[in-house]
């Protein structure tokens, strides 16, 4: 065991717990003892800011704990019948704060299932046996309120200051217990970039296919608690991300469709950088590149623009063909159709991400290759780029990032047609005075015309419609009655 006498746990706002008058009223109770457990003690550890703040107290029994709680806040007594409860105290703006017994768990029928254990809560329990449950050591650390003192069973300071990733106790038990500590192991080496333990990381590989395992009541791990894990994991560095899912045969197992990018060959006139894997890896790497930074004026990246590079050339392996060189006709199509199965069989959009504007970026991200950037009508323009129907600038940053991936044979991008592209956007926006990456309402509704023409709703409606918006965004009309004298002309 080891302890820390002189640890600050002023974590966030500069909580300082033993001030707050729940604290004061469950310890005012004699024999409770309250500690601060898990994430919070890590992150406080390592400097790093914290929003999930989890206790276990001690010499309370339920009642006395439910008697006193309500006092202070809301109390959710959801989780009751396993002693831990969601605490909103008086005047609280973070997330509740989970309160719990001392807990022992242990599996009941060794299925690996999240929910296949029985919880054996006791107030008599001590701290010590508690953390020994926990999934590892970085996690199964504990800061007494009443004293400050750091209780470490596992030696997690240890692994934490070497930036270790270990389980409590042998990793095969540890993780037959519950197979989603597969993919959480995983997240936490990425989140902290941190190296995963060899022992723990030879039974990450060796257990791995059990996250599609399957019982009675559906998949062993359930896909909602896959995607939540895989979007979390990839949103702080997603090329380690998909290296140590790769690495630990997790992505052959949940989605093999992106090793056929793997040895897919790229012409070396256009992509130098080597194959489809790489490419994408490249692109990935580059969101964080200086040259990115500037262009997008450190505009955070969206979890959907992390999903859509990931994905954007899958189609490649689908549809490559040797004509005159390496093509891959119709492959931004086929890459998002293979996403979109990949993301109903994991069900993504569960993990907090939106797969319809993914699927949009994937589409479209070959946009100014495919036409000349000068010749694209404005209407194209603003449908992609200023509608609050598309992703516009999501689908920049694809873009960009896509083409800083591109190595031609000379060995530096070529962003020829991407300045033409903001070049255009550009004097779009110079007719509008309205705000930035907004446009000029049309001059005519489809109401107004109906009413100029006397035309009935059809097909040409909207077709007069578009030629006047048109005309409207390249400067040539300007007013309602510039738009009326044009549809005399067409009409």
């Amino acid at each position: 065991m080891c302890y820390n006498e002189n640890m600050n746990i002023d974590i966030k706002k500069k909580v300082r717990w033993q001030t707050l008058p729940w604290v004061r009223a469950l310890l005012a109770h004699p024999g409770a003892e309250l500690f601060l457990v898990g994430g919070a003690v890590r992150d406080e550890l390592l400097k790093r800011p914290t929003a999930d703040f989890d206790f276990v107290i001690r010499g309370l029994e339920k009642k006395q704990i439910e008697k006193t709680l309500p006092r202070y806040g809301s109390v959710n007594l959801v989780g009751k019948k396993f002693g831990v409860y969601k605490f909103v105290p008086r005047g609280w703006q973070d997330e509740p704060i989970d309160l719990a017994l001392p807990r022992t768990e242990h599996t009941l029928t060794g299925s690996g299932a999240y929910k296949d254990f029985a919880i054996a809560s006791d107030p008599r329990l001590p701290i010590e046996a508690d953390l020994q449950r926990r999934d590892f050591t970085v996690n199964a650390l504990a800061v007494n309120i009443a004293t400050n003192k750091l209780v470490d069973v596992t030696n997690g300071q240890r692994d934490l200051k070497n930036k270790i990733i270990r389980t409590v106790g042998k990793p095969e038990q540890r993780f037959r217990e519950d197979y989603t500590r597969l993919l959480r192991c995983v997240r936490f080496a990425v989140s902290l970039d941190f190296t995963i333990e060899k022992e723990t990381f030879g039974q990450i590989k060796k257990l791995i296919g059990n996250l599609n395992k399957k019982i009675t009541s559906g998949y062993v791990v359930p896909r909602e608690l896959i995607a939540s894990e895989l979007v979390k994991m990839l949103r702080p560095n997603p090329v380690r991300a998909v290296e140590l899912l790769d690495s630990s045969g997790a992505l052959a197992i949940l989605i093999p469709e992106l090793l056929t990018m793997k040895k897919c060959p790229q012409p070396k006139n256009f992509h130098s950088e080597g194959d489809v894997w790489i490419h994408t890896l490249l692109t990935l790497k580059n969101l964080t590149s200086t040259q990115f930074k500037r262009e997008f004026k450190n505009q955070p990246t969206t979890d959907e623009v992390l999903w859509a590079l990931l994905f954007h050339d899958l189609g490649k392996p689908y549809t490559i063909v040797r004509m005159d060189r390496l093509r891959y006709n119709n492959h931004d199509a086929v890459s998002a159709e293979k996403f979109r199965a990949v993301a109903n069989r994991l069900k993504l959009s569960s993990g907090g991400i939106n797969p319809e504007i993914i699927e949009q970026l994937i589409a479209k991200h070959m946009l100014i290759t495919h036409g000349n950037v000068n010749q694209m009508k404005a209407t194209t323009l603003e449908k992609y780029f200023f509608s609050s129907r598309f992703p516009g600038n999501e689908l920049l940053m694809v873009i960009f990032a896509d083409i800083s991936a591109s190595l031609p044979a000379r060995g530096k991008p070529t962003f020829d047609s991407y300045k033409k592209l903001k070049k255009r956007l550009a004097s779009l926006q110079q007719h509008s005075r309205r705000q930035k990456a907004s446009l000029p309402k049309p001059l005519l509704t489809g109401t107004e015309l109906m009413k100029a023409t006397k035309l009935k709703p059809g097909p040409r409606i909207g077709e007069l419609l578009t030629v006047l918006r048109e005309a409207q965004l390249s400067g040539k009309i300007k007013t309602k009655n510039q738009a009326l004298l044009l549809l005399k002309k067409i009409k």
